[in-house]
């Protein structure tokens, strides 16, 4: 079954130009900067004039709650939510429950995976104190994406607290650890303080940065970086939120990098200013900053200090929210958006659009060994997105299709909108209409 994208604007390897695409089946079989002929009678043709077609975004962080937590969010709500946005491949994240921390539970999720996802996926296996043998002994490293480490509590129980089970790990994983840096001790002292300091009155949800501080995100995220150099451990920092971890990060190409680091649109959009208006909805772990550090992860983008952008798609449901801010849990459901949210950006000159397409597609592609996908290239699988750059989306609620049904940015008209995703060769969204062929 052959397509043919005609006349699109693509967006690839740093340049962006007109090109023509055969698609084979599932693989790019002939990108030209001419017209093709004599294309196979049975070819549809895509006409993508005016149309800008980006390789699929590569999510490396999500969170679809499933299984055990399918209040919140399901897989199949949520990689609907994915394609929607332009997202093909997902990573998604182990605090489920039960936790994916184990052969048998991995399996179950792959299984569920199979049945219910609309995108590409992997999965990570959680650390905690007593798994780490297991996990290198029992499980096929090819089975798992990278191993998932929580050095600040979240979501799930799967902290990691003990040094030596810590050094253990960085000494002998075989696999890329991504890690949440946050420093426990440090958020345990805040919470006690505030809690005491607010007792009997109303919390407002901007302390949730005088609680979940900068200094508690430096001095986790430098306690990793020390053991990553102290055994070469190839180390990525998951989710930076402040100008000072930046200091620990280096500038340069990710392929000649043992430590990365990566940014949600979340830190990259909002402030902790927003916390008057958006309240516990912009509650989220690690916590929304200042302008000040919003503006240095931005440039830290733009320099390659910064070598990814993954969402942390976290959704939890609106009642959940909404309750006092001790009590409300953290996290934001932002994959259906988070393209559209750096497409803005780019409009507002923050960064090109090369520059967004290198971090949301071609680096989580190659940091994570996602084979032969992350680029638009001759034999590599069709994964696309296309943008019309000159409709608008707003977010309504009756467009929104998390299961959750809420964004903290409802009401915002985008200049862009996503027109199509196509995952390996097949048309899985247009328009607001989903197809429901499996991605095996």
């Amino acid at each position: 079954m052959y397509k043919y994208f005609e006349n699109a604007l693509v967006v690839n390897e740093g340049i962006k130009e007109v090109l023509n695409i055969l698609v084979k089946d599932d693989r790019i079989e002939k990108i030209s900067k001419s017209p093709l002929s004599d294309l196979p009678f049975n070819t549809t043709y895509i006409d993508c004039k005016d149309l800008i077609l980006l390789p699929g975004v590569i999510d490396a962080h999500v969170h679809f709650r499933q299984p055990g937590l399918e209040n919140k969010a399901d897989m199949h709500s949520e990689s609907m939510a994915a394609v929607a946005g332009g997202v093909t491949t997902v990573l998604e994240m182990p605090n489920t429950n039960p936790a994916t921390t184990n052969k048998e539970a991995l399996k179950e999720k792959i299984r569920l995976a199979k049945e219910n996802m609309l995108c590409n996926y992997g999965f990570f296996l959680g650390l905690t104190n007593n798994n780490f043998p297991q996990i290198q002994n029992e499980i096929e490293k090819e089975d798992y994406c990278g191993l998932k480490l929580f050095l600040g509590s979240s979501t799930g129980n799967m902290l990691v607290d003990k040094r030596e089970i810590l050094e253990e790990i960085f000494e002998k994983a075989n696999k890329i650890i991504s890690a949440h840096c946050e420093d426990e001790k440090i958020i345990k002292e805040n919470t006690a303080f505030y809690k005491e300091k607010y007792e009997g009155k109303a919390t407002p949800a901007n302390i949730h940065s005088l609680i979940r501080t900068s200094e508690a995100c430096f001095n986790s995220t430098a306690f990793a970086i020390e053991l990553a150099k102290k055994f070469n451990t190839k180390l990525h920092i998951a989710h930076i939120s402040t100008k000072e971890e930046l200091d620990l990060l280096t500038a340069g190409d990710l392929r000649n990098k043992r430590i990365t680091a990566e940014v949600s649109p979340n830190h990259l959009w909002f402030s902790e200013e927003d916390f008057e208006k958006y309240g516990n909805l912009i509650k989220c772990n690690p916590s929304i900053k200042t302008k000040a550090d919003r503006d240095a992860l931005r440039k830290a983008l733009n320099e390659d200090k910064i070598d990814i952008i993954a969402t942390d798609h976290a959704p939890h449901r609106l009642e959940e929210k909404q309750k006092p801010y001790f009590e409300a849990p953290s996290g934001i459901p932002s994959i259906q958006h988070s393209l559209l949210m750096m497409l803005e950006l780019v409009n507002q000159e923050i960064l090109t659009i090369e520059k967004l397409v290198e971090k949301i597609s071609h680096n989580p592609a190659t940091l994570f060994e996602i084979k032969n996908r992350g680029f638009i290239r001759e034999n590599y699988f069709a994964d696309f997105v296309l943008i019309d750059s000159k409709q608008k989306t707003t977010v309504l609620k009756e467009n929104i299709y998390y299961k959750c049904k809420w964004s903290a940015i409802e009401n915002f008209t985008f200049s862009n909108k996503v027109i199509s995703t196509y995952i390996n060769g097949k048309k899985v969204y247009e328009n607001g209409n989903f197809f429901y062929e499996k991605n095996k």
